[in-house]
């Protein structure tokens, strides 16, 4: 649990081998904070992850089964090269009482927090040739895009994800999550599965 996260390259390799022990591993950052794609991808990239944000978040603690830090740094790498940083270890079997409060906490904090929604946005200066070839093959008034990969697909603004995007977007169905493109023009355009259409297909459907 860390409000801000930079993972350098040693607690990546730590992280990869409770990974590859199937490990369950549960991350908590900050709602409103900045992570990299990089680090995003590593922690997708992870089969045991379970990643969550939590709105106003501000305590540091680094937990297993037998033992918590609490602590003032975040997991951040300028933080553990750079700043004067204290913490307090508890070990569950020295001071079980103390350690179960901990634990109790970190539920709670997890409790009230959202399931992230794992994305990394990716620009293309012009569209890929994949992208061309699959646009030439739907064409017409019932083409349309999907709001999230911008593959071609089928025009129909209540189903505005195509069927690979779809599932995902179903496990939280948050028709007010941010999409990437019009489902109409295919044009980048901050758009949901509520509203796929941006402003200027809306004006010429009117």
């Amino acid at each position: 649990m860390s409000p801000y996260i930079e993972i350098n390259d040693q607690i990546r390799s730590h992280i990869r081998g409770s990974d590859g022990r199937n490990v369950d591993i549960r991350v908590i950052f900050r709602k409103d904070a900045k992570i990299n794609a990089d680090d995003l991808s590593f922690l997708n990239s992870l089969k045991m992850k379970h990643i969550f944000t939590c709105k106003d978040l501000h305590a540091k603690c680094y937990l297993n089964e037998n033992t918590a830090i609490i602590t003032s740094m975040n997991l951040y790498d300028y933080s553990q090269t750079h700043n004067r940083e204290i913490g307090i270890k508890v070990d569950n079997k020295e001071d079980p009482v103390l350690y179960k409060e901990i634990y109790d906490e970190i539920i709670s904090i997890t409790g009230v927090s959202e399931t992230f929604q794992y994305e990394v946005k990716k620009v293309e200066s012009e569209p890929s040739k994949e992208f061309r070839k699959q646009t030439q093959s739907v064409s017409g008034k019932n083409a349309g895009f999907c709001i999230r990969c911008r593959v071609p697909m089928g025009l129909n603004p209540n189903k505005p994800l195509c069927s690979n995007c779809y599932p995902i977007w179903a496990n939280f169905s948050n028709q007010d999550y941010e999409e990437k493109y019009c489902h109409i023009c295919g044009k980048s355009s901050t758009q949901s599965y509520g509203n796929p259409v941006c402003n200027n297909c809306q004006k010429k459907l009117k």
